[in-house]
């Protein structure tokens, strides 16, 4: 039986730069189930913990561990950041890319790129220039070419900013689709909206610091924090 990378388990995590610390003491517990979802003003660390959670940003201190282990290559851990780059090839070309990355049998790719292309609603699109799709389409790519690698936790970097509401919803959809695959989610969002929708587990961020960690329903109902608080109600933390 393959080990799990979950939990994925921050001790008192730290990022620092000459001049400041980008995270700030963290410690937090990623665990298998419903979507975590990260939210917090922007400049808040957002970005830079599902960086460090995925392994690809070292701590300046603190510990990272996946599944109680130490030094754990990303080998199922994906992320879809902000602003995907696509590669000047086809959609399909781009999905094919991830596939031989992941050590997928050639033979295969016919049958993995239909499945993906369905998951994430791009079938018919297989030819289109990747470079050529709407922003939402180029999004949705970018999650197919995450989950080729078959992932047991996907971190989704903001993955509706600047999406119109259709592109939205068709972004939700396929993160719903993931999620009752039994992959975990971790997702950041600086719309307090999606992450009703979405969020089991909510984590709010202020100026490198998690200020509040818990529930989604007890969250959004009865926060702990002044913070929290002010954030839920539409206030700015400065």
């Amino acid at each position: 039986m393959l080990a799990s990378d979950l939990p994925i388990v921050l001790q008192d995590v730290s990022v620092r730069t000459r001049e400041f610390a980008i995270l700030d003491g963290i410690s937090l517990k990623l665990m298998p189930g419903a979507p975590t979802v990260v939210i917090g003003p922007n400049g808040a660390g957002k970005t830079t913990l599902l960086r460090v959670a995925m392994g690809l940003v070292a701590p300046s201190s603190g510990e990272v561990s996946f599944g109680g282990r130490l030094n754990v290559p990303p080998t199922w851990r994906a992320i879809v950041f902000q602003r995907p780059v696509m590669l000047r090839r086809s959609a399909a070309a781009n999905i094919e890319y991830a596939l031989a990355s992941a050590g997928v049998a050639h033979s295969e790719w016919p049958r993995r790129i239909a499945e993906l292309f369905d998951t994430v609603g791009l079938t018919g699109l297989d030819t289109r220039p990747a470079r050529r799709l709407s922003g939402g389409e180029q999004q949705r790519l970018a999650l197919a070419r995450a989950l080729a690698r078959d992932p047991e936790v996907l971190f989704l970097d903001e993955p509706t900013a600047s999406l119109d509401p259709a592109a939205t919803k068709a972004i939700e959809d396929v993160v719903r689709a993931v999620v009752a695959r039994g992959i975990k989610v971790v997702m950041s969002t600086h719309d307090l909206a999606e992450a009703r929708r979405l969020a089991g587990e909510v984590v709010l961020m202020h100026r490198g610091r998690v200020i509040e960690s818990g529930p989604a329903a007890r969250f959004f109902e009865s926060p702990d924090t002044e913070e929290a608080r002010r954030f839920i109600a539409g206030d700015l933390l400065v």
